[in-house]
């Protein structure tokens, strides 16, 4: 059996396969909804390298 905790509540959940678990990996459909509500509002960020500097020098050798 698998323990994990919801990302967003913190809810303890336990199953033996993913397949129980359609919003794994979180505990239900609303935290599901949250989460994308973050990243919709920008409240998560990725790290990444501003590619258009290197943009530019590639086009400048042409």
């Amino acid at each position: 059996m698998t323990q994990v905790k919801c990302p967003i509540c913190d809810k303890p959940m336990s199953f033996q396969a993913r397949s129980e678990w359609p919003d794994f990996p979180f505990c239900s459909l609303r935290c599901k909804r949250i989460d994308l509500g973050r990243w919709f509002g920008e409240q998560y960020k990725l790290q990444g390298h501003d590619h258009t500097e290197d943009f530019h020098e590639e086009n400048k050798s042409e």
